[in-house]
């Protein structure tokens, strides 16, 4: 079998869906069916079970699945090791990182590591801490900037900083002219959140249940930056990094004194996927900085 056969197999098995895979591999759906029932006649047995649009692995599909991606890390190997044996100095890195990390953190440690290694090339892509964690796992992102630190096994952890969280307030708020605040003194106030997925919302749920209550979340937003402007606006209060960027006209950050009240930065990788040379100089580029 070609090693592109692991490539479209182990897609379609990860996100279990014909169409979802054949958009991803940039194929279209009825090759993608064809050569799954070329493989199945080939191996004579049915590798997936179906439901309606979506796939399972069969009890076969798992076997040839596990023995596939350990195959196509193989080859994923090989590949790299040859490319950074006839070029070192080159390569693309496919780089995933949070939004809010997208106007400091990021551009920072790119012109950082382009200093020394000028024909590496990046591809960026900003999403979700959940969805970031997903796509590293699926070897579609080399490297991710996130926070929090992900709570899969298989995904590796470098520290880049932290920081201190704070809470935004309006101007006019009760509690703007206090120094500092804690989460128990938010328990009735009603809160503008980022969506379920995003590492905020994730470090908003965990304090307020460290302070025994659940949060009043009247809004959703997807970027640190609406949610300043909907706290500016008089429509609740928001969790955010004490020295973020995201500030908005008539918004008052307020320092947590919560002991868990910070939030951990740093770099992601599959560890069971070997990075290229270009992907592993840049995580310990930024380590050092």
């Amino acid at each position: 079998m070609a090693d592109g056969d692991y490539e479209w197999f182990l897609t379609l098995a990860e996100l279990q869906h014909v169409t979802a895979a054949a958009q991803q591999l940039h194929i279209a759906q009825p090759t993608l069916t064809r050569m799954l029932a070329r493989l199945e006649r080939r191996l004579g047995v049915r590798l997936f079970d179906r439901h309606g649009r979506r796939l399972s692995l069969s009890t076969y599909g798992r076997i040839f699945y596990e023995h596939a991606r350990r195959a196509q890390l193989e080859l994923d190997s090989a590949r790299r090791e040859i490319a950074d044996l006839s070029n070192p100095a080159a390569g693309e890195i496919r780089l995933g990182f949070l939004r809010s990390f997208g106007s400091i953190v990021v551009p920072r440690l790119i012109a950082a590591f382009t200093q020394t290694s000028p024909r590496v090339t990046f591809t960026l892509e900003e999403g979700a801490a959940e969805l970031i964690n997903d796509r590293v796992l699926a070897g579609m992102i080399d490297v991710g900037v996130v926070s929090p630190r992900p709570k899969t096994a298989t995904i590796a952890w470098r520290s880049l900083f932290r920081q201190r969280l704070g809470v935004a307030v309006p101007h006019d708020h009760r509690l703007t002219d206090a120094p500092t605040v804690s989460m128990a003194d938010l328990a009735d106030e009603p809160f503008v959140a980022m969506h379920p997925g995003y590492g905020m919302r994730q470090l908003l749920d965990e304090l307020c249940a460290a302070a025994q209550f659940q949060p009043r979340i009247v809004l959703e937003s997807a970027n640190l930056s609406t949610t300043a402007g909907l706290v500016a606006a008089g429509l609740g209060i928001s969790l955010t990094p004490i020295d973020g960027s995201e500030r908005a006209p008539g918004v008052s950050v307020l320092r947590l004194v919560d002991a868990d009240a910070y939030r951990d930065i740093g770099m992601i990788w599959d560890s069971a996927r070997p990075l290229s040379r270009a992907a592993r100089d840049f995580v310990a580029s930024a380590a050092t900085s």
